[in-house]
Formats: structure tokens, sequence, C-alpha cells
């Protein structure tokens, strides 16, 4: 069972992000205040549950949440920051969007750049301990998700529907065959196991 907070006297916002090892597509974050009370069994590490979980949690979270937000970094941002800047960017337009100021963060991981005057803790593997944590996993992921799924109604041949933007020997070999599209990482380095690709060399 998860932790409901990691401390009781401050008003705290679970934070996290989807999308960093992603070769196309921007980085999402999402920030989540939950109420004290809250409890649901199957909240969990986004990447511990299946789509469907994932995907009937996320209205749970938003109606039992004392406010949420979702928020992102474009692949454009990426190249031009860094992934992990990035998604720092991501978080903090999160945590800027919140309808309530909260008074600590939790934020998934080891690093973070300080947002404006709020105190955070960097808890490595976070959304598995903390429901706050949990849930903006969830959220940052399925929105995610669906951003990528609009996108390949118009690049079908990269498979964003199933890899969802991520390295997969299918999404490499797609862009090693048909070159970047305009949503890719240029920055990124794409592998295929014996075969590398000079990412300057396309258009």
């Amino acid at each position: 069972m998860l932790k409901r907070y990691f401390q009781k006297h401050l008003v705290e916002a679970g934070c996290d992000e989807a999308g960093r090892g992603c070769l196309a597509g921007p980085v999402y974050a999402a920030a989540v205040i939950l109420p004290h009370t809250f409890k649901n069994k199957y909240l969990d590490d986004s990447k511990k549950l299946t789509a469907e979980v994932r995907y009937e949690l996320r209205p749970i979270i938003e109606e039992k949440a004392v406010c949420w937000a979702v928020a992102w970094a474009t692949h454009e941002e990426i190249d031009k920051i860094n992934i992990l800047n990035a998604s720092f960017l991501a978080m903090h337009r999160a945590i800027e969007k919140l309808k309530i100021r909260p008074e600590l963060l939790l934020i998934d991981g080891n690093r973070f750049k300080k947002y404006q005057e709020l105190e955070h803790r960097c808890i490595i593997e976070g959304d598995g301990i903390y429901m706050s944590i949990a849930a903006a996993s969830i959220l940052a992921k399925t929105y995610r998700d669906d951003y990528m799924l609009k996108l390949h109604s118009d690049y079908p041949i990269y498979a964003w529907n199933t890899n969802k933007g991520y390295a997969t020997q299918e999404h490499r070999n797609a862009i090693l065959n048909n070159g970047f599209s305009d949503f890719h990482r240029r920055t990124f380095s794409v592998t295929d196991p014996q075969l590398e690709l000079d990412l300057d060399l396309q258009d």
C-alpha cells in the first residue's frame, strides 16, 4: 500500500513526468494534490499498471484530487535545453497551473530544479512509494499517450499507437527507413544494433 503523505502539516503536491526516454514527441508532467483520506488499492507507479487500469484510474484521480494539472515541454524545447531541463520545465508548468499553491513538492527521481521558493523532496522511485506521485505518473503517462495516438493518425509509419515514441526496434527501423518526422527529437541518438544513423544528415 502506498503512503498517503510525506508529512501531515504542509500541502503536498506529487510530481512526475512521462516520455523522457522517447525519440519523438513532448515530455509531459503532472502535479497532483490528494486529500489525506484518498484511498485506492489499484493506485501504483504507472509503469506497473496496464493501460486499461491507468485509464480507469485517471478520472478517479481527477475527481478525488484536491487539484491537479498536466503540462508539457515540446520536442523543440527538448532539443534546445536538453531532456532533463525540459522535464523540469514541464513540471514547473504543471505546478504553476495548480489552483491551490502547494507548500511542499514531492518529486519522483533524484534531481529537480527548484521552483520559485517552494520546498521540495526528491524521492527515488517515489511513484511506487507515495500516492500523490503515483497519481501524477498516471496523469502524465495517459495524457502523453493520448497525444501520441493523435499524432499517429498523421504518421502511421512510426507505429506511435503502440510504441508511443519510445525507442523500440520497430520505431528505430522506421526512422532508418523513412527518416525523421516533424516531431522527432533531433538531439537523441537513434541506434540500430548494427547500424548508427547520423541525425544531422536527416531533413
